[in-house]
């Protein structure tokens, strides 16, 4: 496996993407639940619109690549495996309701199969649930089942967890009082004492 570099215009296309995915975290980041345009993001570039979506071929897929970045960054943050577990990390959510909403947004139109956005969404459900069920199988105390990773009672509680933590957040834009990280961590606690499963330590 080669260690090289990117060099020359391939180098150069990279860099200015990794510019444009950080400007727009920051931008939503910013931005609270009114959400962020492309000439938003073009403006701390110094680029034009045009100029933003030639490097990502369009709007949908410069938002798709803009929740791929900010999963990348939660994972490196947080970690990889018991990320959906930690309360800290849903907390981290409500920071930046500009991000939850275009999470909310781009995840109803992922549901068209030629959508940008369909392909991440459904590896990411799917790499999450897998995530989940080998969570629910380390955790668990010696008196637990022998395994729970692989049962269909691990599928289950990996589903309503994922379910439960995406209808929050559309429940949260509508209502920011409600904490989505204690609602988040008794549903997880629920769910393994459910299983017989041990409560993690987050």
């Amino acid at each position: 496996m080669s260690t090289r570099k990117p060099r020359g215009p391939y180098a150069k296309t990279a860099a200015k993407r990794k510019m444009i995915l950080d400007a727009a975290l920051a931008a939503y980041a910013e931005a609270g639940s009114r959400g962020v345009s492309v000439r938003d993001i073009a403006e701390r570039v110094g680029l034009t619109d045009a100029g933003v979506l030639h490097h990502f071929g369009g709007r949908e897929a410069l938002l798709t690549a803009v929740l791929e970045a900010r999963d990348a960054a939660a994972a490196e943050e947080f970690g990889h495996e018991d990320a959906l577990w930690r309360a800290d990390m849903v907390a981290e959510a409500a920071r930046t309701p500009g991000l939850v909403k275009l999470f909310v947004d781009l995840a109803a139109a992922a549901a068209e199969p030629e959508h940008p956005a369909h392909e991440f969404f459904t590896e990411r459900y799917r790499v999450l649930n897998e995530r989940i069920v080998r969570a629910l199988g380390a955790g668990r105390p010696a008196t637990a089942p022998p395994s729970l990773a692989g049962t269909a009672d691990a599928d289950w509680a990996a589903r309503i967890l994922l379910a439960a933590t995406d209808g929050l957040q559309i429940q949260w834009l509508l209502d920011p009082s409600i904490d989505m990280a204690d609602d988040i961590a008794r549903l997880r606690d629920v769910l393994l004492d459910s299983l017989g499963a041990g409560k993690p330590d987050v």
